[in-house]
């Protein structure tokens, strides 16, 4: 089974946002954990019903998706992200 496989969307599990194996999971919410600080091994002992594979996938699936586009930030997302950081420490 492809890792990306674990990635699903439906109309009726979080507005059809690409959730994780229809777990109410987003892709989303996993990225901006892992972007905030959290490790990996974070994640799963917070939520056990996700597996490695799970985390991998959604990185994955944002790395495509980002694919080449280009995301200019402004100072405050940045400033805003290293204080998410800071207050995980």
């Amino acid at each position: 089974m492809s890792r990306l496989a674990r990635i699903t969307s439906d109309p009726v599990i979080c507005h059809g946002k690409p959730t994780i194996r229809g777990l109410r999971y987003t892709v989303e919410s996993v990225l901006e954990l892992l972007a905030a600080g959290m490790t990996v091994e974070d994640l799963l002992a917070d939520h056990p019903d996700l597996e490695r594979d799970d985390i991998l996938a959604a990185l994955e699936f944002g790395a495509r998706a980002a694919g080449g586009r280009v995301v200019t930030l402004s100072a405050r997302d940045l400033s805003l992200r290293v204080a998410n950081r800071a207050s995980l420490a």
